[in-house]
């Protein structure tokens, strides 16, 4: 993509560019429940990827803040924090259906109704259906490090996408970002102290203690036990 200058130029000039991508889709066997549940809960609370942008007013059907997590994983801490904060709107974007079936059989389970799920690719969801300013919070917690340098590009958090992140939140609106990995969180702070139109949270321009809305997960606490760090970045929308 060399003569262009980014994907849509490719796109416009009938190229196809394959995109560098951020996740390996690992699609696992899902159980019995978990199909159940996205087959029962789907029409409530799955969002289908379209090319155009979300009412969120209209999906909800309130208006109240909306915080997006993208990679929820199984969706444990995701329902969670729904269940903990009812005046507020939740979407979460998996690209691992298991994970997505596991969500929706939590959600059920815990009565909650304030959560909406993808099961897509975050890049694109961002683009196509999320308005722009809209979010009050967007939270991204230990993805994947891609620990090995070559494949230090396939990292989510770099320049050109917190910008397009930025777009969607509204001014005030917090990027949080949470990893085990202190190697990414050296990356994540990098990108971010040198992003436009953003703040750091931290009093000490660099980490913030775990807020309380994030839950400790279990993989956390055995992180703990045997003595791995975990990282929290707030970073503010200012412009």
């Amino acid at each position: 993509m060399s003569q262009f200058k980014n994907q849509q130029e490719a796109e416009a000039a009938g190229v196809y560019v394959r995109k560098i991508q951020s996740f390996v889709k690992r699609e696992g066997r899902l159980t019995n429940a978990q199909a159940r549940a996205i087959e029962e809960n789907w029409p409530t609370l799955g969002l289908d990827h379209q090319k155009e942008r979300l009412n969120l007013s209209q999906t909800f059907g309130r208006q109240a803040p909306v915080v997006l997590e993208i990679g929820f994983g199984m969706g444990n801490s995701l329902v969670e924090m729904a269940k903990a904060a009812p005046e507020k709107d939740f979407i979460g974007i998996e690209v691992h259906k298991p994970g997505v079936g596991s969500c929706l059989a939590e959600a059920k389970e815990n009565g909650v109704t304030n959560l909406r799920v993808y099961d897509h690719d975050a890049v694109e969801i961002l683009q196509d259906c999320i308005p722009d300013g809209s979010l009050a919070r967007v939270q991204l917690y230990f993805p994947d490090p891609w620990h090995k340098k070559r494949h230090h590009k396939r990292r989510l958090v770099q320049p050109a996408f917190v910008q397009d992140l930025r777009q969607k939140l509204q001014i005030g609106g917090v990027f949080h970002m949470a990893t085990d990995w202190e190697h990414y969180a050296e990356h994540m702070l990098e990108v971010m102290s040198a992003a436009e139109g953003y703040s750091n949270q931290s009093e000490s321009n660099d980490y913030v203690p775990r807020p309380e809305y994030r839950p400790i997960t279990k993989f956390e606490k055995r992180g703990e036990r045997l003595g791995h760090g975990v990282w929290d970045l707030l970073f503010e929308r200012t412009a």
